[in-house]
Formats: structure tokens, C-alpha cells, sequence
């Protein structure tokens, strides 16, 4: 095992980052320049395997497993998280965006109630605190403390 006096600091050939190699170096590449050389090499198919989702991917929302009935993209029924094999393919597959633009509506109505009733409150606060002002106001004009 080499010690650490053995290394030197050299720049990456392509980036020109810092790196750590041995005297007997006279260069190198860093990992992130290998990494992007290694990916440069694969064909848009291999990348698309690798990184991308395919059509065939059932996409399965949150909570799936509490639907009453949920079927995935390759038309597996599901009853409650328990798949229903003899109803395969039989039921149309559920609409997976729908439930999202739903819970995106039913998750913004519920900011715009909360919006509300910050806006409410706030409001009774800043009446309560003219109100005092005023009291204030007149419990200083009581006790002769009226400031000129």
C-alpha cells in the first residue's frame, strides 16, 4: 500500500479539477470526465434503459394498494393491494393522471380555505389591537398621562 507522501496533486486533463495521483503519474482524467466519457459511448437506446422509464413500466400512484380497484398499465386488477388474476384484462386501466389532477385540485381548494382563514384571523387581530391602542389611549387620557 502506497503512503501519502507517494501521491501528488495533478489538474484533470479535460475539466481542469484538482485531483490526487502517484509521482510515477504524468496525468490523468478525473471520475467525473471518465463517467462522462463512459456515457458518451452508449447508444440513446442503452441510456434510455438505463435511465429512462419505459411505456411498459406500470406507474403505480400513492396509496394504490387502499383503492378499491386499481389496474396498472399492463391490466393487472388489483382489489385493495391483492391482485385479482381471473379479472386480468377485463376492466379499462385507471386513468393514473386524473387522480393526480384531482388531488392537485382537492390540495389547492384546501390552501385557498387555509389562505382564507389566516387572512380572517389576522384581520380579528389587528382589530383586537386597535382596540386596545384605543382603551390604552383612554386609560392614559383618565390618568392624566396624555402625551403633547
Amino acid at each position: 500500500m502506497e503512503s501519502i507522501s507517494s501521491n501528488k496533486t495533478v489538474w484533470c486533463s479535460d475539466c481542469g479539477s484538482n485531483m490526487v495521483v502517484s509521482y510515477s503519474a504524468t496525468g490523468g482524467i478525473c471520475s467525473n470526465c471518465t463517467q462522462r466519457r463512459c456515457l458518451a459511448l452508449l447508444s440513446t437506446i442503452e441510456k434510455e434503459k438505463l435511465f429512462g422509464v419505459s411505456a411498459t413500466t406500470s406507474v403505480k400512484p400513492r396509496g394504490w394498494k387502499w383503492m378499491k380497484e386499481f389496474v396498472d398499465f399492463n391490466g393487472n386488477v388489483w382489489h385493495k393491494g391483492v391482485e385479482q388474476p381471473e379479472l386480468k384484462g377485463e376492466r379499462p386501466v385507471t386513468d393514473v393522471d386524473a387522480i393526480y389532477a384531482k388531488r392537485k385540485a382537492k390540495k389547492e381548494a384546501l390552501l385557498e380555505k387555509e389562505e382564507k382563514s389566516l387572512l380572517a384571523h389576522a384581520s380579528k387581530v389587528k382589530e383586537a389591537k386597535s382596540v386596545a391602542r384605543a382603551l390604552e389611549k383612554q386609560k392614559d387620557f383618565l390618568n392624566h398621562n396624555v402625551k403633547k
